[in-house]
């Protein structure tokens, strides 16, 4: 496990530590409460990957499909709305979260039983209004 506490100025230096922990991890779960700050990290994170298009919470689609400059794909899920964990396998979640590509995850709660066995968590904890605590996990047979 790895955290460290930032101020929201420094989201840039933010994601580009998180990548480097990674070490390769294609899916990773974000976990914190309403308005931690997850689809805002994603956000830079995604431009710290290349992406063409801008970043938007799939809210209501449940999944956004994103190109990098290489051609890459990434794939982006928001399962706040979702009512009842089989909706997600209603998508093909399981296609996606073995297709090699990366998975940012957030609400990862909603999926029940339905989660990757291997993944990593990405914890944002609220400390003040500029302030959070990220703290990083890697998960393998979850």
């Amino acid at each position: 496990m790895n955290s460290k506490v930032y101020e929201l100025k420094d989201l840039e230096e933010v994601a580009e530590w998180l990548i480097e922990q990674a070490s390769g991890e294609k899916i990773w779960i974000f976990q914190g409460q309403m308005g931690a700050g997850k689809t805002t990290l994603i956000k830079i994170i995604g431009k710290k990957l290349g992406l063409v298009d801008e970043v938007s919470s799939p809210t209501f689609s449940l999944v956004n499909h994103y190109e990098t400059d290489q051609g890459e794909t990434i794939y982006h899920f928001d399962f706040y709305r979702l009512e009842d964990p089989e909706e997600a396998l209603d998508i093909g979640i399981e296609e996606y979260f073995y297709s090699g590509n990366y998975c940012w995850i957030e609400w990862p709660e909603k999926l029940g039983d339905y989660l990757p066995d291997h993944f990593l968590l990405v914890k944002i904890d609220y400390n003040s209004p500029t302030s959070r605590k990220i703290t990083l996990e890697h998960f393998q047979d979850a």
